[in-house]
């Protein structure tokens, strides 16, 4: 069991990422480019936390839980020497976590599971610089790392299946959900992230619609169903054949940015076109269509019903 941990930045993701970990019950070392600003955001940490404890969103007795487990470590060095599994969440800049990796793992004992929350940038490249190369995988916490469940756990080709194994277990008892996945650039969640995002960009570009009725038509169409479905799911309810003839219909207008993929091609194809056939990319049978559409009617009136309640986010356009 991985019971002592450290993290080597003490920010916003870092500083989240240790608030996790303790209030999972794991110590906690914070470490920084200097003491005394690991000294202070551990202070921030804890005053944090007794404000969310407050607010309702952290346990009542968060403040204490954070404030016993996470201790400000002198150095690098000293944060890492004794921890069973380590998280490097310092800046997204290659060279800076090259070095932090170097300290991390020379200081480090030769066990140590050590994890990176790069949320682009290759493991097999960052895997460059550690020693020891089978402990070390992509462990990418989302902002912000307290409330988002979803946790990418990414392998390089070097990495030892004990460590994804061990590092899943730790997340599922921090209440997190670690999702494996292959070491490509972005991994899943940017690559998906960032393609939304340029066909919003662009779309604000052609003068179709202003960003602020962007967001609003994805907030409140496809958006709506995603705490609930992902595309996958979603594909195979609309009808993986509606969704062919709808890209044959886009590629017509957008040929360079919209073409069928063929894995929806060759389900197509052999007749697996999603629920209604009982196979498409999942492999949910006719009969349970109506459990589903009841769970379905039932998540969107109660996410309607939470929206409602917490009205509109202050985002000004």
């Amino acid at each position: 069991m991985i019971s002592t941990t450290a993290v080597v930045g003490s920010g916003y993701m870092g500083g989240g990422i240790a608030q996790v970990l303790a209030l999972a019950g794991r110590d906690v070392m914070l470490a920084d480019v200097r003491a005394e600003i690991a000294a202070t955001n551990r202070e921030r940490l804890i005053e944090q936390a007794a404000s969310y404890a407050e607010r309702g969103i952290f346990p009542p007795d968060a403040r204490d839980r954070v404030a016993d487990r996470l201790i400000a470590a002198p150095s690098i060095e000293d944060a890492v020497t004794d921890a069973d599994f380590v998280e490097e969440a310092v800046p997204e800049v290659l060279e800076v976590k090259h070095e932090t990796l170097r300290r991390i793992s020379a200081a480090s004992r030769p066990d140590t599971l050590i994890g990176s929350n790069t949320s682009t940038i290759s493991i097999g490249t960052l895997a460059e610089a550690v020693s020891g190369q089978e402990r070390f995988l992509g462990v990418h916490f989302s902002n912000p790392a307290p409330f988002i469940p979803g946790v990418e756990v990414i392998a390089h080709a070097g990495t030892g299946s004990d460590a994804v194994t061990r590092v899943v277990e730790l997340l599922d008892d921090c209440g997190k959900v670690g999702v494996p996945i292959a070491d490509v650039t972005g991994f899943v969640l940017n690559r998906l992230q960032y393609a939304l995002f340029s066909e919003a960009a662009r779309l604000v570009e052609e003068g179709v619609a202003s960003p602020e009725a962007i967001d609003l038509i994805a907030r409140t169409t496809f958006g709506f169903r995603l705490p609930f479905f992902g595309p996958f799911a979603i594909a195979d309810i609309a009808g993986l054949d509606v969704y062919r003839f709808c890209y044959t219909s886009l590629h017509s207008a957008y040929p360079e940015r919209f073409s069928a993929p063929q894995a929806l091609l060759e389900h197509v194809e052999r007749g697996e076109n999603g629920l209604k056939t009982g196979r498409g990319f999942l492999a949910t049978p006719p009969e349970r269509a109506s459990e589903l559409t009841a769970y379905r009617d039932d998540a969107y009136a109660a996410l309607s019903r939470l929206l409602t309640r917490l009205g509109d986010a202050p985002v000004d356009y």
